[in-house]
């Protein structure tokens, strides 16, 4: 096993411990309908009934509880990590400025906003406002708290790996969607400490697929980003950014879907498992249909990462 690998997932073991009464140990469902559709064993990990609707409290928490001391704190988000770590700041009563991309969901902000935090918008896409956030941390002189690029933030999103394997004795895929990496790469180095056989999926999506280029190259790159109902995975990676060696180790393939199949995958969730999740959550069911052929008689499990999302948008697709 790449010792990468081993520690990412001794580091979540250890974050499992301090993060306990910060977050829910969320259920792993059955599928209602599509499993059976697709003839597979399919269940969903569901991170959308997390505290604060969505993983990101994982992280949060986890670095939350690891920082000592006074110094001021700032993070920047797309929505979801700006909420779970206003959430955890609060609880542990550290100071924090959330920088937020200016085309923020308004139920995030609106969320981020009622825990007492300063809120500054910056910036048409994520990683914008992690650039920036990283120029006021150096002129305030605050502690940057990175969405991905953090082993401590990558080991508080590993204890969903810890849990699954407690909830299930047999995952042959998991379907998990690309944002900086963070989350597919805690989860999946859990997965492969545990069993190396079980085949990570990571699912990009096509507007903003920046984890994915990168790792075709071999380094992080640049990309062009685009509007997508994903907007939970929107945005660069950081040029050092710890992920990418972790995700090259862990994912097995990787999928880009384009917005017409986030589109399918969350009117699926709504009309035949009858839940209603945000884009970034879709889009890892997306991938897993784009090979469903593949998958006959296997076990797979899907993470839905979140279920923060503009209601308008998401109704208009589903009613679409």
């Amino acid at each position: 096993m790449n010792a990468l690998v081993k520690e990412t997932a001794q580091n979540a073991v250890k974050a499992r411990d301090r993060i306990r009464d910060y977050i829910y140990e969320t259920p792993l469902l059955p599928s209602q309908q599509l499993g059976e559709d697709l003839d597979c064993r399919l269940r969903f990990k569901a991170e959308n009934f997390q505290h604060t609707g969505s993983f990101k409290m994982r992280g949060a928490a986890s670095k939350m509880t690891s920082i000592t001391g006074d110094t001021g704190l700032i993070t920047a988000s797309s929505g979801n990590h700006g909420i779970a770590c206003s959430r955890a700041a609060a609880r542990v009563g550290k100071n924090l400025t959330v920088v937020l991309p200016e085309t923020v969901a308004k139920p995030k902000l609106a969320k981020i906003q009622s825990f007492g935090v300063e809120v500054i918008l910056h910036g048409q896409e994520s990683g914008q406002a992690e650039t920036y956030a990283q120029s006021l941390a150096a002129s305030r002189g605050l502690s940057y708290v990175s969405p991905y690029n953090d082993p401590v933030v990558i080991a508080g999103q590993g204890t969903i790996g810890l849990e699954l394997l407690e909830q299930t004795d047999q995952i042959d895929n998991v379907f998990i969607s690309m944002g900086g990496g963070g989350l597919i790469g805690g989860v999946g180095a859990a997965l492969k400490n545990a069993n190396p056989g079980t085949r990570v999926f990571g699912v990009s999506a096509k507007n903003s697929a920046a984890l994915a280029a990168s790792m075709s190259a071999g380094e992080v790159v640049e990309t062009d980003h685009y509007d997508t109902l994903a907007d939970g995975v929107a945005g660069g990676v950081d040029a050092d950014s710890v992920t990418l060696p972790l995700a090259m180790q862990v994912i097995d393939e990787v999928l880009i879907c384009d917005e017409a199949e986030i589109v399918s995958a969350l009117q699926a969730m709504a009309l035949k498992e009858n839940q209603l999740v945000e884009g970034a959550a879709a889009l890892a069911l997306a991938g897993l249909f784009q090979i469903s052929e593949r998958l006959h008689g296997q076990a797979n499990v899907v993470l839905l990462c979140g279920a923060n999302f503009d209601s308008k948008n998401v109704m208009s697709v589903i009613s679409a």
